[in-house]
C-alpha cells in the first residue's frame, strides 16, 4: 500500500527545496529540449550492519539521524523492504536483481562470495547507457580477477577487499584511519577516517563527472557501523550523552550477551555503534549540500539502504522485532529504504507498505533511466509504478530469503560435508508473503499480529504453510545447481598478475579476520581456479602477508592502532611446508629465518584446485598459507 507523506513533512521538504524548484523552473524557459531531458544521475548509499531501528526516522530513541530521515521525508519510503541477514548475498542480489542462490555470492567468505562472473552488474547497466561508474567502499563480491569492482563494470573504484577493513585480505593492520585502499586495481594510501574518506572522494569524483557533463552513477557502500568498533573520538560525546540520558536502555544493556569481538564493556561498545552512526549522517548531510550547491537536486536520485539487520538492534531498539545480522527473524533481513529525487522521475513523497526486496532495485533504476531493453529473468521487479502511483500494490508475490553460515569447526578440509554450514540447504531459509513469515521449513508467524514473532501459528494455518512450503520447494528445484555451482578465480591472468590469494576463499572455511591469522587458527581449505593460460607458476606460501615484514615462524606483540589495540600473534612451530595442484604435490623444509616458503609449477590452461599446509617437526599439519601469492613467470 502506497501513503503520501504528512502535511508536515511534506512542508519541510518544500521549503529546503524551494530555492532549488524556482531556479529549475527559471532555466526551464530557456533550456533546450535535450537540457531537460538529460539522464538522472544516481547515488547509492549503503551502510553496513545498521538495521531499521537504527534511525529516528524509525523511532530510535536513543540518537538522531536528521539527515538520513531526510530523505526518507523527502522522498518515497519503503517500510517493509527485504534484504539478507549477511552483507555479501544482499550486495549481489543487488547488483544482479537475481537470487544470491542463484549469482553465486551467498556467503561472507569460504570461496562463496564470488558474483558470478558471466552475469551483467548494474554498474554495467548504467555504463552501456552512457554514465561514469564509481565505487567507493566495501565491495565484497570477490577480490580477484574476474569479480573486482573494475572488472564488473566501474569505472572508478577506491575499495577494500572481503567483508571488513582489517579483513584477512585487507591490507596489514588498516585500522580505519589514514588506510590502504585498492584504487583501479593498486594499492593505495587515503588520509583521513573511512566513512570520511569514502564520501570526499566519491564528492570530488561527481565533481570531475559534472565538469565533463557526463551523467553518474555513484556507489558508496561503507563498511561502517561494521565491527571493528573505530569512530572519531569526537561522535563519542554525543552519543554518550544521548545513551546515559535513557537509563532504561542502559540497565538492559547490562545483562546483554554481546559479540566477543566488541569487548565485555556493553556500554561503551554501544556508544561507538551509534557515534559511527552519528559520523554517517553527517556525511549523508555534506553529500546532500554538495548536490544542492552545484544544483544538482533536480536531476539527482539519492538512495539509502542497510545491508542486513543490525548487529545492536536487538540489544537497545529494534522497532519491536526480534532478530538480527545472520538471522532469518524479522529484523535480520527488514531495513529502511529510502529513494529521493525529484517527483517528476520517483513520484510524490510517499510511504509504500508492500513488501519489496533488494533485487527489485535493479530493475527500478533501470525503468528510472529509461532503459531501453531492460533486463529480462530477473529475480526482482520494477517498483517505479508504485511509487508513482500508477498502481496500488505489487502481484501477490513471495519472496524467499537463503543464505549460507560461517562455519567454524571445519579444521581441515571437509568441504562435502553436509553438515557443514557453508553449504547451502533448502531449509535454511525465511519464505515472506504479505505478512506471514515461513521460518526454516516449519514455523509460521504472522507479523502484523505479532512483530516479536513470539507465537508459531503453523498448526493454526496449514493451507498458509502448504502454499509457502510449495513455493520453497520450487524455488530449491529451480537453484539448487546453481546454488552449489563452484565460481573460481582466475590466476596468470594479464588482468591481475601476480595474485595475493587469501584464505577467506578457502572453500566451505571460514577465516575472515585478521585476528584469526594472528591467533593461528588451525585450519586450511582449497582455492579453486582457473588456470588462465600454460606457464611457469611461482607459488609463495606464507603464514603473515607481505607489507607485515614477518617471517614464518614470527609472533607480534599486542599492536596499538589509532582507534584501539589489536591482539597479540602468536608463533607456530613451522617446520615444513607443502602444497598441492591439482594431483601434484611438492614439499619444503623451512627455517626460523624464512618469511615464505616458494614452489614452482608447469601448469596447463584450466580449472584446478590448491591447498596449503605448513607442518611441524613431526610432519604434523599446523594450519594452511593464510596467503598465497601466485606469479605466472613465462
Amino acid at each position: 500500500m502506497r501513503h503520501k507523506g504528512t502535511k508536515a513533512q511534506r512542508h519541510r521538504d518544500f521549503n529546503r527545496h524551494i530555492g532549488a524548484f524556482l531556479a529549475a523552473v527559471a532555466v526551464a524557459y530557456i533550456a533546450p529540449l535535450n537540457l531537460l531531458a538529460k539522464a538522472p544521475n544516481v547515488i547509492m548509499v549503503l551502510t553496513d550492519d545498521q538495521g531499521y531501528g537504527d534511525f529516528s526516522i524509525n523511532g530510535n530513541p536513543v540518537i538522531k539521524t536528521p539527515n538520513i530521515d531526510a530523505l526518507g521525508h523527502g522522498g518515497v519510503r519503503f517500510t517493509d523492504f527485504h534484504v539478507a541477514p549477511m552483507c555479501t548475498p544482499t550486495r549481489s542480489q543487488l547488483m544482479t536483481g537475481l537470487d544470491a542462490m542463484q549469482n553465486g555470492a551467498m556467503n561472507v567468505s569460504s570461496g562463496r562470495s564470488l558474483m558470478d562472473a558471466s552475469l551483467k552488474t548494474m554498474a554495467n547497466v548504467f555504463k552501456e547507457e552512457g554514465y561514469a561508474t564509481g565505487l567507493f567502499g566495501k565491495w565484497h563480491l570477490g577480490d580477484n580477477y574476474p569479480y573486482r569492482p573494475e572488472d564488473r563494470g566501474f569505472d572508478e573504484a577506491i575499495w577494500f577487499p572481503s567483508s571488513h577493513v582489517n579483513s584477512v585480505a585487507d591490507y596489514w593492520d588498516n585500522d580505519y584511519f589514514d588506510d590502504f585502499y585498492m584504487h583501479n586495481g593498486r594499492r593505495e594510501r587515503f588520509n583521513g577516517y573511512c566513512t570520511d574518506v569514502f564520501f570526499d572522494e566519491a564528492i570530488n569524483w561527481m565533481k570531475k563527472q559534472v565538469d565533463a557533463s557526463e551523467p553518474f552513477f555513484t556507489f558508496i557502500p561503507l563498511n561502517a557501523a561494521h565491527w571493528p568498533p573505530y569512530v572519531p573520538d569526537k561522535y563519542r560525546g554525543p552519543a554518550r550523552e544521548a545513551l546515559e540520558a535513557k537509563p532504561a536502555i542502559l540497565k538492559k544493556m547490562v545483562d546483554v550477551n554481546m559479540n566477543p569481538y566488541y569487548g565485555d564493556d556493553n556500554k561503551e561498545a554501544l556508544v561507538t555503534f551509534l557515534a559511527m552512526a552519528l559520523n554517517i549522517d553527517e556525511n549523508v548531510g555534506k553529500l546532500m549540500q554538495y548536490l544542492e550547491s552545484d544544483d544538482l537536486l533536480e536531476n539527482t536520485i539519492v538512495i539509502f539502504f542497510t545491508d542486513n539487520g543490525s548487529s545492536f538492534g536487538r540489544h537497545y531498539y529494534n522497532a519491536g522485532m526480534i532478530g538480527g545480522k545472520q538471522e532469518l527473524w524479522e529484523g535480520g533481513h527488514r531495513v529502511p529504504l529510502f529513494i529521493h529525487g525529484p517527483e517528476k522521475i520517483i513520484g510524490e513523497p510517499s510511504v509504500i507498505d508492500e513488501l519489496c526486496h533488494a533485487q527489485d532495485i535493479l530493475p527500478t533504476l533501470s525503468s528510472l533511466i529509461g532503459v531501453e531493453e531492460p533486463l529480462s529473468d530477473l529475480d526482482g521487479v520494477d517498483l517505479l509504478p508504485l511509487m508513482k502511483g500508477e498502481t496500488e500494490s505489487l502481484e501477490d508475490r513471495m519472496l524467499v530469503i537463503n543464505y549460507t553460515r560461517t562455519n567454524n569447526t571445519v579444521f581441515f578440509p571437509d568441504q562435502d560435508n553436509p553438515d557443514n554450514r557453508a553449504v547451502p540447504k533448502k531449509n535454511n531459509a525465511a519464505v515472506l508473503w504479505k505478512k506471514w513469515r515461513f521460518l526454516n521449513n516449519e514455523r509460521l508467524y504472522d507479523v502484523s499480529k505479532d512483530p516479536s514473532q513470539d507465537t508459531d501459528v503453523a498448526s493454526q494455518y496449514p493451507e498458509v504453510v502448504e502454499a509457502m512450503r510449495n513455493h520453497l520447494d520450487n524455488w530449491w528445484d529451480e537453484i539448487e545447481d546453481d546454488a552449489h555451482r563452484i565460481h573460481r578465480i582466475v590466476i596468470g591472468s594479464p588482468k591481475e598478475n601476480p595474485t595475493m590469494l587469501t584464505a577467506c576463499d578457502w572453500y566451505n572455511v571460514f577465516i575472515d579476520m585478521q585476528k584469526q591469522v594472528r591467533a593461528g587458527s588451525e585450519k586450511s581449505g582449497y582455492w579453486h581456479v582457473v588456470v588462465d593460460r600454460p606457464g611457469l607458476y611461482d607459488f609463495e606460501l606464507r603464514r603473515w602477508p607481505i607489507e607485515s615484514g614477518y617471517g614464518l615462524n614470527d609472533s607480534i606483540s599486542e599492536t596499538r592502532v589509532f582507534d584501539g589495540v589489536l591482539p597479540p600473534g602468536v608463533a607456530l612451530p613451522i617446520a615444513s611446508a607443502r602444497i598441492m595442484v591439482g594431483d601434484e604435490e611438492q614439499s619444503a623444509p623451512v627455517t626460523s629465518q624464512d618469511k615464505s616458503a616458494r614452489f614452482t609449477f608447469q601448469l596447463e590452461a584450466g580449472e584446478t584446485s590448491i591447498l596449503t599446509y605448513f607442518d611441524d617437526a613431526n610432519g604434523e599439519r599446523i594450519v594452511g598459507a593464510y596467503f598465497l601469492y601466485v606469479n605466472r613467470k613465462g
